[in-house]
C-alpha cells in the first residue's frame, strides 16, 4: 500500500510541518505552493533526513485551473496520491466594502474553490482503491461570522461544513474527511494577512504542534479536530448558546487592532 501526501501551501507554517510529520512516518510528498525555491529546500531537507521521496510542483492555487494543472502533473508522473492536505489558505483584514475585491475574490478562490477542486480530482481514485485520507485545514473561525475578516470566516466556514458532508458521504469506502480548525497559530498567515497588532497572536501554539494534532486526527477519521481544549469548549458550548448579535460584538473586538 502506497503512502504519498499531497500537501498544498507547504511552503511555510502549517504546510511545512504537515510535510515534515508525514515524511517522519515514511510518507513520500508532493509539495504545492507558489515559492517552488522554498520547496526545493523542503524537498531536500526531507529527503535527507527521512530517506523518502518528494515532488515538487509550484502552483498559484488563486489561478482558477490550478488543481487541474496539478492533478494532470502527478498523473503524468505517476503518483498515486493515498492522502490529500489541502492547508493551502490566507486572510486579510478590514471591513469588507474597503478591501480590494480582487483579494477577496483570490481568497475565496483558494479558500474554497480550488480545495472542492482538488478534493474532487483525488477523491475518485480514493475511492476506487477503498483507501484514502483527506485533511482540509480550516480554523476555529469556521463556527461564527467574523466582522473585519468576513470573506475568510465564511470561507473556513463553508470548509467545516464540506468536510463534514464529504465524510458523511464517505462512509463505508475506506476513505475519510477530516477538518482541522486551529485558532490563532504563529505562522506567515499573520503578516501575509494584514492581522499585526491583535492580541490573539501573542500566545499563538506553533504550527508543528497544530501539525501533529491534525495529522493524527486525520488518521482516526475524525470529523472535526480544534487544537486548543480551551477552544473547543467555547465553541461548543458557549458560543452557540449566547445571543447572535453578542457573539457578533465578541467576534470584532477580537479582530480590533491596538
Amino acid at each position: 500500500m502506497g503512502n504519498t501526501a499531497l500537501i498544498t501551501g507547504a511552503s511555510s507554517g502549517i504546510g511545512t510541518e504537515l510535510a515534515r510529520y508525514h515524511a517522519s512516518k515514511g510518507g513520500d510528498v508532493v509539495l504545492v505552493a507558489r515559492r517552488e525555491n522554498k520547496l526545493n529546500d523542503l524537498k531536500a531537507e526531507l529527503e535527507r533526513t527521512c530517506g523518502i521521496t518528494a515532488t515538487v510542483i509550484a502552483a498559484d492555487l488563486a489561478e482558477s485551473d490550478a488543481a487541474e494543472k496539478i492533478f494532470a502533473a502527478t498523473e503524468a508522473a505517476g503518483l498515486v496520491i493515498d492522502v490529500l492536505i489541502n492547508n493551502a489558505g490566507f486572510g486579510g483584514h478590514g471591513k469588507f466594502h474597503e478591501r480590494n475585491l480582487t483579494k477577496d475574490q483570490a481568497m475565496m478562490q483558494v479558500n474554497m474553490v480550488s480545495l472542492v477542486n482538488l478534493t474532487h480530482l483525488y477523491l475518485q481514485g480514493m475511492v476506487k482503491r477503498n483507501r484514502g485520507h483527506i485533511l482540509h485545514v480550516a480554523s476555529t473561525a469556521g463556527f461564527m461570522p467574523g466582522p473585519l475578516q468576513a470573506v475568510y470566516y465564511a470561507t473556513k466556514s463553508f470548509v467545516v461544513s464540506f468536510s463534514q458532508a464529504i465524510a458523511e458521504e464517505l462512509d463505508g469506502t475506506g476513505v475519510t474527511s477530516t477538518a482541522l480548525c486551529p485558532g490563532a497559530v504563529a505562522t506567515d498567515f499573520v503578516k501575509a494577512g494584514d492581522l499585526d497588532g491583535l492580541d490573539i497572536w501573542n500566545k499563538a501554539p506553533t504550527p508543528d504542534t497544530v501539525a501533529k494534532c491534525g495529522y493524527e486526527a486525520m488518521e482516526k477519521g475524525e470529523l472535526i479536530k480544534i487544537n486548543e481544549a480551551g477552544l473547543n469548549f467555547t465553541l461548543n458550548w458557549i458560543i452557540p448558546f449566547l445571543p447572535r448579535k453578542l457573539v457578533l460584538k465578541i467576534s470584532r473586538k477580537a479582530m480590533e487592532k491596538k
